[in-house]
């Protein structure tokens, strides 16, 4: 389970339009926000990433680089990418699922066609969201084992304007007894 304020595990995928994405090598003002991301099967996905999309300069703005990923091949990101209008975001693509399953990820099985009609991956990971500080900690995640109920990226815009003016810290930190 990963804990805030814990090294993140290793992150390395291709990207469409920016070479390799290595998170060891980030080097964000304040954070890299990652965004996986089931697959061009997902209709929720497709909305959801342009919204992060349209809010990726808001981001920009307060030090956070933002990246979205999931499993698919290039030519599903692509295609991902057309849809969402991608000029901000950065796309990965070819996420290990071992790798998915490192960070918490739930996988799923395929069920066929979605409901626009696209086949899913035999398998694919479900959704999750992290902020990741550059010395590579985590600072906040959310992970999902459904596509419903995500959270809100304008929030987080609002939220990361207080952690800023407050120099809040990780909160979720504490493993020992209770």
């Amino acid at each position: 389970m990963l804990v805030p304020r814990t090294l993140a595990p290793n992150l390395t995928v291709m990207t469409l339009q920016h070479g390799e994405f290595d998170l060891t090598t980030e080097n964000p003002s304040l954070m890299t926000l990652v965004c996986f991301y089931r697959g061009l099967h997902c209709p929720v996905c497709g909305n959801y990433l342009k919204e992060l999309e349209r809010l990726t300069p808001a981001f920009q703005e307060r030090g956070v680089r933002t990246i979205a990923m999931s499993s698919d091949g290039e030519e599903r990101a692509r295609q991902m990418a057309d849809k969402i209008g991608a000029e901000h975001l950065r796309i990965g693509y070819g996420l290990s699922l071992s790798v998915a399953r490192q960070w918490g990820l739930y996988i799923s099985a395929s069920r066929g066609k979605t409901s626009i009609g696209i086949e899913e991956p035999e398998l694919f990971s479900e959704p999750g969201v992290f902020l990741i500080r550059p010395d590579q900690t985590v600072y906040w995640l959310s992970v999902q084992s459904m596509p419903f109920a995500r959270p809100i990226f304008a929030e987080m815009v609002q939220a990361l304007d207080f952690v800023i003016k407050n120099d809040y810290p990780a909160r979720g930190e504490y493993t020992g007894a209770v």
